[in-house]
């Protein structure tokens, strides 16, 4: 009993909906670094633990480009239609360009080593460009792209339950109430001369605005607790159709080109698509560059579209082991299963955010490793393969 009284405390079964869209929306940016994971797992066999920081350069270049087109001012004028847009290109372009720089001077010389040689390298430059990068980029005090950059910082809120009507004309003439009584207390305090306390009649008018403001919060949340709404913030949710995009051009240019046949040839075997005439190297360099691009545009719309996110040299390190989680419980090297494990990872942070948990919603990726681990080694959409030594 005392168990199920702790998990119902605080739990509005009204607001689970808007949680759910919520964990989609966060789901589908795990879901485009998991590719990343993926991508480089199916081809190489490799853990590329470095992601986590291509991503966190990703937001680097995004707020740096926003510098350099708003001359870093505390409050833009106003905003260039073109700025987001070159924003997202910079930082997928300069990701791609560091996940090629990895590949080719890091991995490539190991590949023919035993991969525990490869799997050190990657946990070293994680390392070094986490501290490493605190020696030439801003990070005291962490710095954020400026919320007037986005011009999609507001709201759209729609009703799957449209709240009680009764209630709702309540809180309607309260709130009319309110504007009254607020608009008199202000005119009052106004003819009080300055230095002077205020007289019994301003004091009045004071108690009766904060009475009628008190009284419409009550009627304003008794109203909204009787229907269903979803929330949706503009900027997440392009963050999403943005995503999914890149997630169709992503399976068009695996499914459907010449370079990603080459790249599903190469990952079943190096020698035999190497007989067969394809660049083994260039292949693996494409699909880092793919897998980093992604990377890139997660980091500058999260770094954007998400207030107040503050952006240091460990910026990617939680969503790396999340994306990574995500890659593992989908099935890694499978990249619809990252897709999927992206979405459902989101989906159970915002689940235990709503049941009042949310201070331990970053345990939940550790969790659901261990039980993938135990019950599912392979991943939801994975197959379990035996390897011959």
């Amino acid at each position: 009993m005392a168990v199920d009284h702790l998990f119902a405390a605080g739990v509005n079964f009204g607001s689970l909906p808007a949680q759910v869209v919520n964990g989609i929306l966060i789901g589908s940016l795990y879901a485009l670094i998991a590719l990343g994971y993926t991508m480089v797992y199916g081809v190489l066999r490799l853990i590329n633990f470095a992601h986590g920081e291509v991503y966190m350069l990703g937001a680097y270049t995004a707020l740096f480009v926003s510098w350099l087109i708003y001359g870093n001012q505390v409050a833009p004028v106003h905003t260039f239609w073109w700025a987001l847009p070159t924003m997202l290109l910079a930082s997928m372009t300069v990701s791609a360009l560091v996940g090629v720089i990895l590949e080719r001077f890091a991995y490539r010389p190991l590949r023919n080593e035993p991969r525990i040689a490869s799997l050190i390298t990657a946990i070293g430059l994680s390392l070094l460009l986490q501290f490493g990068g605190q020696l030439f980029l801003p990070v005291a005090p962490p710095p954020n792209i400026n919320a007037k950059v986005n011009p999609y910082s507001d709201s759209m809120t729609f009703y799957l339950k449209p709240p009680a009507k009764p209630l709702a004309d309540k809180a309607s003439s309260l709130e009319a109430e309110a504007t009254a009584t607020e608009k008199a207390y202000n005119e009052a305090l106004s003819g009080v001369p300055s230095g002077e306390e205020p007289g019994p009649t301003v004091t009045a008018l004071r108690n009766n605005y904060f009475e009628a403001r008190n009284a419409y919060e009550e009627a304003k949340g008794a109203a909204a607790n009787s229907g269903v709404s979803v929330t949706i913030p503009k900027g997440q949710l392009i963050m999403f159709v943005v995503t999914m995009f890149l997630m169709a051009i992503l399976r068009h240019l695996v499914m459907f080109t010449k370079q990603g046949r080459a790249m599903r040839a190469v990952s079943h075997d190096f020698d035999s698509a190497s007989l067969m005439g394809i660049n083994v190297n260039s292949t693996v360099t494409f699909t880092f560059i793919l897998g980093s691009a992604l990377a890139g545009a997660g980091a500058m719309m999260s770094a954007t579209f998400i207030s107040g996110v503050k952006i240091d040299t460990f910026y990617g390190l939680l969503p790396g082991v999340k994306a990574f989680v995500a890659a593992v419980l989908g099935g890694i090297g499978n990249i619809p299963g990252a897709v999927l494990g992206g979405l459902l990872m989101g989906v159970a942070e915002s689940l235990v955010i709503w049941v009042g948990w949310g201070d331990y919603k970053d345990a939940v990726a550790f969790l659901i490793l261990i039980g993938v681990l135990m019950f599912r080694p392979g991943g939801l959409l994975g197959s379990a393969k035996v390897e011959k030594v």
